[in-house]
């Protein structure tokens, strides 16, 4: 029997902290190590959706077909062309999914139903959410295993985590209470300032354990490479956004060999 696919959500209320920039790059980097993995999307902004390579606007069918028109998921996947990668894609039609959503009996479990047949084919799938907790993101984090948290190396970082780790707690409570949380994750950090170490040091002595080892810098090729449509490994694989990027697939590995 083949080992179940872990999935991971990649959740932050708080926009631009490199929450679609981890979720391409980390699958591309898992793919690399030669991990069956599937991006979703569940952003209605499409962004690891086009950050793969795919025109949002030539996509007839997108993950809003499976969760709200009960598609049958497979039909929906599309091969990113790199090897083991694949993306279930979204546009703008999950824009009015929320409130879809809202009516529906067991609305909080439909992802987690959309992806339950396909735990077998890969392993890892890793979910890009919008930058809010609406139905979207309470789906995520219904469906997931774990959650990776990215946290923008700035002043107001630890409100936002409280925020997201509230929200947790009340999906593990309610939803998910095998729900787990991965790691944090530092982002866009500049090793130039102060204020960056200041608040990662802060962030560890705060969660000890939990964040992890791997911290993403502030880069110029990770911030090009989503508008040519490719992640950073296969845009600039000599890049400081690349190494940190393979790096954090291969922390995720070798905790796996660890837990099992």
């Amino acid at each position: 029997m083949k080992p179940r696919a872990k999935i991971i959500c990649i959740a932050n209320q708080k926009g631009g902290v490199g929450k679609t920039t981890t979720a391409v790059n980390l699958a591309a980097s898992l793919a690399a190590a030669e991990r069956p993995t599937l991006l979703v999307d569940i952003d209605p902004q499409g962004n690891a959706t086009s950050g793969v390579g795919l025109d949002k606007a030539d996509l007839e069918r997108t993950i809003y077909d499976a969760m709200i028109n009960d598609a049958e998921v497979r039909g929906l996947i599309v091969d990113t062309g790199q090897p083991f990668l694949h993306i279930l894609p979204a546009n703008s039609d999950l824009a009015g999914a929320d409130l879809e959503l809202a009516t529906m009996a067991g609305r909080e479990q439909k992802l987690k139903y959309t992806l339950a047949s396909l735990s077998e084919e890969y392993r890892y799938i890793i979910i890009d959410c919008p930058p809010s907790l609406n139905l979207l993101t309470v789906n995520a984090l219904t469906a997931a295993d774990s959650v990776l948290i990215p946290l923008q190396c700035e002043y107001y970082a630890m409100e936002g985590l409280s925020q997201i780790l509230q929200t947790i707690g009340l999906i593990q409570k309610n939803l998910n209470p095998f729900l787990l949380i991965e790691g944090i994750l530092l982002t866009m950090f500049d090793a130039r300032g102060n204020l960056g170490k200041e608040v990662a040091t802060e962030v560890r002595t705060h969660f000890p354990g939990q964040v992890f080892e791997t911290v993403i810098p502030r880069n110029v090729r990770l911030a090009e490479a989503p508008s040519h449509g490719k992640p950073v490994i296969y845009y600039d694989i000599t890049s400081r956004g690349a190494a940190s990027y393979l790096q954090l697939a291969r922390e995720i590995i070798q905790r796996e060999k660890i837990h099992g």
